[in-house]
């Protein structure tokens, strides 16, 4: 898998059984810088692939672009040794967000403002509430395993987290199985390439089904209600924030979603069962 994964010597010690030497499979990181119109916009660290993908997700999570079209075109700098700097061309009011605002938006959850500042930030960016879209809880917890057995990288690492997407019809249909599934070593980057690879080829998020194999945060809510995703399942537990974001934004909530489990801490009429 080239830079997604590498391998590294490991001795791996059992206190209660006999020590071994082995070669082990690890999660690849390394830093992304992301610029629009030649400008930084931020750096992050990431799993390297699908990084057209991360970027857009991203740039559309913070209201610099709304659809796909809104990017001219995307290249990374040929003049660096590492595929680790990529510019996207973005005309407009866009680009001019990204120069005054750069990371003012997705960085809130941990910048020390306070949770009712940063979902305001958010909610001036949301178009409209997520449709209310009906998903049964075990369509939910089927989601939810078919992401874990799609984690290819996962697999083999140990180390990355996933995220996918199941869609909703126009007319409110829900099917449960997933449109499209990325990871990588950061959970809300994970976010970013799916939600970005639903903006890159057309797809619509409106009233979809997010998991992810993560803790419910702050971030994550964000993306979601951005997006128009109208439920968002996280196996891990959510934090106060990103209740209060959930509730707020209309996004339905589900977290601790594991072994035929799961809480819905908010707008539940969503999940029958």
């Amino acid at each position: 898998m080239g830079r997604v994964t590498s391998r590294h010597k490991v001795v791996r010690i059992h206190l209660d059984g006999e020590s071994s030497r082995s070669i082990d499979t690890v999660a690849g990181e390394e830093p992304l810088e992301v610029r629009v119109n030649g400008t930084t916009f931020t750096v992050t660290m990431r799993t390297p692939g699908h990084d057209v993908d991360l970027a857009h997700g991203l740039l559309r999570a913070e209201g610099v672009i709304s659809r796909r079209e809104d990017v001219l075109g995307a290249r990374f700098c040929s003049d660096l040794d590492t595929l680790n700097v990529l510019n996207l061309d973005v005309p407009g009011h866009g680009a001019e967000l990204a120069v005054t605002s750069t990371r003012n938006l997705a960085s809130l959850g941990g910048c020390g403002l306070c949770g009712t500042t940063a979902v305001d930030a958010v909610d001036a960016v949301v178009a409209h509430r997520p449709p209310e879209v009906v998903w049964e809880a075990s369509t939910v917890a089927a989601a939810l395993g078919e992401l874990r057995s799609r984690q290819a990288v996962f697999d083999k690492t140990g180390g990355v987290h996933g995220a996918g997407l199941a869609l909703a019809s126009e007319d409110g249909e829900t099917s449960g199985g997933l449109a499209l599934v990325r990871e990588d070593i950061g959970r809300h980057n994970a976010v970013d390439k799916v939600l970005g690879a639903a903006l890159v080829t057309g797809v619509s998020t409106e009233g979809g089904l997010l998991v992810v194999s993560s803790r419910a945060s702050f971030e994550i809510v964000q993306k979601a209600a951005v997006s128009g995703v109208s439920v968002l399942a996280c196996v891990s537990a959510p934090s106060s924030l990103a209740i209060e974001a959930a509730d707020r934004l209309g996004v339905t909530l589900v977290a601790f979603a594991r072994e035929r489990r799961m809480s819905v801490y908010t707008h539940s009429h969503r999940i029958p069962h």
